[in-house]
C-alpha cells in the first residue's frame, strides 16, 4: 500500500530485464524498470501547474514505488531507490514479474540461464494548496 500524503500527479510504468540470472538478484532488473518508467517523461506540470519553483519544492515531490518481482526477497531496496534521481523516496516489492530461460554465460558471472524481468508502478505524488 502506498504511505505518501499528497494528490498523486502521475503514475509512470516500466519494464526491466537482467538477462544474466545472477543468484535470482531482481535489483538490476528493478533498477532498470524504474528508469523505463521515468525515462519519457518530462514533468513540466510539477513547475507550470503546481507551482513548485524551487529546488527544495522539487525535492519535496514524493515518489512511491511498486516493484513486482519474482524473487521479491532477493532484491536491494536501498539500490533499487537509487534509480530515483530525487523526491522524497519509498519502495513496496510484491511478487510479481517474470522468469524466461536464456542462456547461460560463466565468463559472465551467470549462475543460471534465468532472464529476470521486473515491472515498476513510479507515483509522484505532491502537496498543493
Amino acid at each position: 500500500m502506498m504511505k505518501t500524503k499528497g494528490k498523486r500527479f502521475i503514475v509512470q510504468l516500466g519494464c526491466g530485464t537482467d538477462q544474466h540470472g545472477h543468484e535470482n538478484d531482481c535489483t538490476q532488473a528493478a533498477q532498470k524498470a524504474i528508469k523505463n518508467a521515468i525515462s519519457n517523461n518530462c514533468l513540466t506540470g510539477l513547475i507550470e501547474i503546481c507551482n513548485l519553483t524551487t529546488p527544495k519544492e522539487l525535492l519535496g515531490m514524493k515518489v512511491h514505488v511498486k516493484i513486482g518481482a519474482p524473487f521479491p526477497e532477493n532484491i536491494n531496496k536501498e539500490k533499487v531507490l537509487k534509480a530515483i534521481p530525487f523526491g522524497e523516496k519509498s519502495i513496496e516489492v510484491v511478487k510479481g514479474g517474470l522468469v524466461a530461460k536464456g542462456i547461460q554465460i560463466e565468463e559472465l558471472g551467470d549462475s543460471s540461464d534465468n532472464m529476470i524481468i521486473c515491472n515498476a508502478a513510479v507515483t509522484v505524488s505532491v502537496e498543493i494548496d
